[in-house]
């Protein structure tokens, strides 16, 4: 029996597995809202508690840096440690992953109706792949592939330093870092990161924010409502910030698929990309991606997907905990 988990800085899922067994049919699997819990064991305990379930072996992914099984999330006031988790289990051993790295091990029991393709890529693609997801943070991973599997490792590249190529950009950036000291991807590529690009364009005068949207915006989820008001461009300002943070997230994705030699593939996943798709199929997204001037034929031949199936990361730990279980 596996317990898996996804936690992040806006919801944990947790399910529970049997070795061996079909991983699109947990025995047990429920979501809850991180913010409202003091951290992870006593969620956990509850969990197991209601299912009467006990459990093996336990693998959780979570959105921050791991170091010796450890992890201070990073959008989150969790720390998740795996020697406690075991201990409050009754098991040997248990593992705490990136969820970008846990994401990265549920690709493989993913089918094709959990991704759309933004760019086919040569047909016979082969090797390293990487993966990059906007949602609360920006987290990117990548895949090794050693010429017979592809082997996850995380990063925390969307920490590394925001590179504007444009004019506009740069204003961008010149704005942000009156707020930040480091202005990192990550503050322009995710939920924050999308109103603070729609921020930036009404403080600049570049747009006239609707009085519904103001309100839309102070009652509710600030980027869910900026996204929502894209649609059909029924907010020309919010339609602008979208666009210009689908570049964004575009040129970074580029940024990865170079720094990991993605010829195998890449992968766009978190939660933000399945809700605004069709707004990364309008072309945007990819012009951004292979804006790298001589390196475009290589981006070319990169397949890039968007997954859709928002339980990658919870499937793939309950993976890596089969795999590691050996």
């Amino acid at each position: 029996m596996i317990l898996a988990g996804d936690i992040g800085g806006t919801k944990t899922n947790l399910a529970v597995f049997a070795a061996g067994g079909r991983l699109d049919a947990p025995l047990a699997e429920e979501r809850f809202v991180s913010h409202e819990h003091p951290g992870l064991l006593p969620l956990v305990e509850r969990f197991l508690a209601t299912h009467r379930l006990r459990v093996e072996h336990a693998c959780v992914g979570v959105a921050g840096p791991v170091r010796d099984g450890r992890c201070t999330a990073t959008n989150l006031p969790w720390v998740v440690d795996a020697d406690e988790l075991a201990r409050a289990l009754g098991i040997p051993q248990a593992w705490v992953i990136n969820d970008l790295e846990a994401t990265a091990y549920g690709l493989a029991v993913l089918g094709p109706a959990d991704f759309v393709t933004l760019a086919r890529g040569d047909p016979t693609a082969q090797g390293n792949a990487c993966l990059i997801a906007a949602g609360t943070g920006l987290g990117e991973a990548g895949l090794y592939w050693d010429g017979q599997d592809h082997r996850p490792f995380a990063c925390e590249g969307g920490h590394a330093s925001f590179a504007p190529t444009s004019d506009l950009e740069i204003e961008l950036l010149q704005a942000l870092r009156r707020r930040w000291e480091h202005v990192s991807w990550e503050r322009v590529c995710s939920g924050p990161g999308l109103v603070a690009v729609y921020a930036f364009l009404r403080d600049s005068g570049r747009g006239v924010e609707e009085p519904w949207v103001a309100e839309a915006l102070r009652t509710g989820d600030p980027a869910a409502a900026i996204a929502e008001a894209a649609r059909g461009d029924r907010s020309p300002l919010c339609a602008r910030a979208l666009d210009f943070f689908v570049g964004l997230y575009g040129a970074e994705a580029g940024n990865l698929a170079l720094k990991t030699m993605a010829t195998g593939g890449v992968y766009v996943g978190g939660g933000i990309a399945p809700r605004i798709v069709e707004r990364l199929r309008d072309g945007g997204f990819m012009r951004a991606f292979l804006a790298k001037g001589r390196m475009r034929p290589l981006l070319e031949a990169m397949p890039v997907r968007v997954i859709l199936n928002d339980r990658a990361a919870l499937l793939g730990a309950a993976r890596c905990a089969a795999l590691r279980a050996r």
